[in-house]
């Protein structure tokens, strides 16, 4: 689920953009039910999102967990300023990061730092470990800045579809 966009210039179509509207909020729902709700047959539904699927517009399907379920009660969102932004030096920044199963999200992004990230731990203990291997004993990383969350009011993995 990690891979960068790859999609192709498929043009989408209004019965591809109501699958994707369904498929975004419930991608387990039966595909004769998202059939009936588009007024396709479910063999209609299942070519045009294996079609979505080849094409790279839809990436994955994937179980959203509560992480308050598994008492990762701790997320961040942490603001990182690299040391240069040479290419060397990102590309490893980008491996770290992706290779880190506590950073959820990562944006390399433009504006005086160089990544945003979004972290969840289990307590402030275990985010004081992961925040000196990331950033404090990293030589790439210049400074580092943690927004902690209070509350969690919205966390959506849908995009729109115009």
């Amino acid at each position: 689920m990690s891979r960068p966009a790859t999609s192709s210039r498929r043009s989408l179509d209004s019965f591809d953009k109501a699958i994707l509207r369904i498929v975004q909020r419930d991608a387990g729902l039966p595909q004769r039910q998202i059939a009936e709700a588009v007024n396709l047959s479910a063999a209609a539904v299942q070519r045009r999102i294996a079609a979505m699927e080849e094409a790279g517009i839809i990436r994955g399907q994937v179980a959203l967990v509560d992480p308050a379920a598994l008492a990762l009660t701790i997320t961040s969102v942490v603001e990182v300023r690299l040391t240069d932004e040479h290419a060397a030096t990102v590309a490893a920044a980008k491996a770290l990061f992706l290779d880190t199963p506590e950073i959820q999200q990562c944006y390399y992004v433009t504006g005086g730092i160089s990544f945003v990230l979004v972290i969840v731990t289990s307590d402030m203990p275990a985010y004081e470990v992961l925040t000196r291997r990331l950033f404090v004993d990293n030589d790439r990383v210049e400074s580092f800045r943690s927004l902690l969350a209070l509350d969690r009011v919205k966390a959506d993995t849908s995009v729109i579809v115009p």
